[in-house]
């Protein structure tokens, strides 16, 4: 189990900006894409965005698109989402997880696996 923890959630104004950290000591991440996978009350998942293993390709959903952006630094074993602009629809939890995603394709694994998500971290976009 890879344990993956996100950090950096909070309450923030609409316009504002808030960075979600992902890390774990159990593994090296550069063995995985990383995915972030967001959860609002009483809607579906939605994968949001993804950076691959390799090369750094990123992926993003058109809802945040232009607004966030996705980073891995590999000395520091960790990975980011940095939100831009954020709205009160970005209101959710925000989940990190392992190899749950493919950047070339943008598309992700929505069923939540205990082994490759973290516990996620609760962004609320409000005045």
């Amino acid at each position: 189990q890879l344990q993956l923890v996100e950090s950096g959630g909070g309450l923030v104004q609409p316009g504002g900006s808030l960075r979600l950290s992902c890390t774990t000591s159990k593994s090296s991440l550069t063995s995985y894409s990383i995915g972030w996978i967001r959860q609002a009350p009483g809607k579906d998942r939605e994968g949001i965005s993804c950076i691959s293993r390799t090369d750094g390709t990123t992926a993003y959903a058109d809802s945040v698109k232009g607004r966030f952006t996705i980073s891995r630094d590999n000395a520091a074993n960790t990975a980011y989402l940095q939100m831009n602009n954020l709205k009160p629809e970005d209101t959710a939890m925000y989940y990190c997880t392992a190899d749950e995603c493919n950047a070339y394709y943008g598309t992700y694994s929505l069923e939540y696996d205990a082994d490759l998500w973290g516990q996620g971290a609760q962004v609320t976009v409000s005045s």
